[in-house]
């Protein structure tokens, strides 16, 4: 409520505009259309990323990074009375962090801010297929190019710790690491309840299937899926069940060379930052596979089509089914425009939008592509660590491959293994 006397204040958006007309400037209009989510933290990140993105557009790209943008945040609060509460809750806040490191980052990792937004605000983001194992949010973006996931604040204080530390090293790297590539991170205020949200690139492909996967961490103490993960339809596999199976990574000795030369550049700087308990996110495609799964769809959509023609009514949900399995590539956002034009063969991908694949050797016993980065990366030995450590020693023995252990040695043993998953 604006106070006796005073002219009243209008909602930030509008102040916005006004100051703008007055000063006859170019207002830029927003780029795509937003759609509407039925969750109100979902429709205010949103909202508040396709504000930021426009806001950004408008202030020129720094020549250089200094301290004071990393310890940046922009932050919008929004009281609305009887305005778009179809779309939007009647009082919310919105802070971005960091705005010109992450979008420093996100051109480092070939990313165009339009193509961001567009991902993001075009259509509502999907369930990601772990949801169900999180405790917060996790989303994929309508392309699946993208991964929003719910944190805590003290990984927010955790990825702002080493965000400096980061930054430097996709600057010395070029951009070329297995580390996640972070993109965003965002608090969202409802009914004085805060959500922080991460946005990170998805390491899988967004049209390539994922048939196998697994979380190698080179430890062997606890690290075997349970019953109940190995029924799901894509269950992670943990390093005991790597050993069981006999699972190989064929890829050329040129291929290897190149991966273990990112990865241990990449687990260096961890081990620098004090960070343990990461894993290798190892996806499989199987290319014959796929192809097969590719075949059937077409087949079931082409049948769908002539019971149309033919007046024959489809069974609830089975147009929604058929356009979710024909989405392998969208029309705006990062998997581009023009890249749903693209004629891809089977087990073929866009290097520049499916970063992590890696294709299999020619003479490997079967074709297959692989999907591999670090995840987990904001764990430091801290305290309960160090605790958790004493704890399983004793428990297990101190020869035990137990994965709680101190930096340097989580990061040899974690090399050695890696090293050793190639065929």
């Amino acid at each position: 409520m604006s106070s006796p006397g005073k002219s009243p204040r209008l909602p930030h958006p509008v102040r916005k505009l006004a100051r703008t007309k007055s000063k006859k400037k170019h207002f830029v209009h927003q780029k795509v259309e937003v759609f509407r989510a039925s969750n109100s933290v979902l429709s205010v990140f949103i909202w508040g990323v396709n504000h930021t993105i426009n806001d950004l557009s408008q202030i020129p790209v720094p020549v250089m990074l200094l301290p004071d943008d990393f310890k940046a945040n922009t932050k919008i609060k929004v009281n609305n009375h009887l305005f778009n509460k179809e779309n939007l809750p009647g009082h919310f806040k919105f802070k971005e962090y960091c705005p010109q490191v992450f979008r420093n980052l996100r051109e480092r990792f070939g990313i165009e801010d339009l193509d961001y937004q567009a991902s993001l605000v075009r259509s509502p983001p999907i369930e990601h297929p772990d949801s169900k194992q999180e405790e917060g949010l996790l989303l994929l973006s309508y392309d699946r190019t993208l991964i929003i996931k719910e944190i805590s604040s003290e990984e927010v204080e955790d990825m702002l710790n080493i965000l400096s530390e980061y930054h430097q090293h996709i600057v010395t790297c070029h951009g070329s690491t297995l580390l996640p590539q972070f993109l965003g991170l965002y608090r969202v205020t409802v009914e004085s309840e805060d959500t922080y949200l991460m946005l990170m690139r998805n390491m899988f492909s967004h049209r390539l299937v994922v048939h196998r996967k697994y979380d190698l961490k080179g430890s062997l103490v606890s690290r075997e899926a349970s019953d109940k993960e190995k029924v799901k339809e894509l269950p992670t596999y943990k390093d005991v069940d790597f050993r069981n199976n006999m699972q190989k990574v064929f890829v050329s000795e040129e291929q290897k060379e190149k991966i273990m030369e990112k990865l241990n550049r990449d687990v260096e700087f961890l081990v620098q930052q004090r960070i343990m308990d990461y894993s290798l996110l190892l996806g499989i495609h199987d290319v014959d596979r796929g192809e097969r799964e590719e075949e059937e769809l077409e087949d079931s959509s082409l049948e769908e089509e002539e019971e149309v023609a033919n007046g024959i009514p489809l069974p609830p949900g089975a147009q929604a089914h058929s356009a979710a399995g024909s989405m392998g590539t969208s029309p705006e956002g990062i998997a581009g425009y023009m890249n749903s034009f693209k004629p891809f063969g089977p087990g073929e991908f866009d290097p520049y939008i499916d970063v992590y694949a890696i294709q299999s050797d020619v003479g490997a016993p079967q074709r297959e592509v692989y999907f591999m980065g670090l995840i987990d990366v904001l764990t430091q030995y801290d305290t309960k660590k160090k605790a958790a450590h004493a704890a399983k020693t004793v428990k297990h023995g101190a020869g035990a491959e137990i994965s709680t252990v101190h930096p340097e040695q989580y990061a040899k043993r974690f090399r050695e293994f890696i090293a050793n998953i190639f065929a």
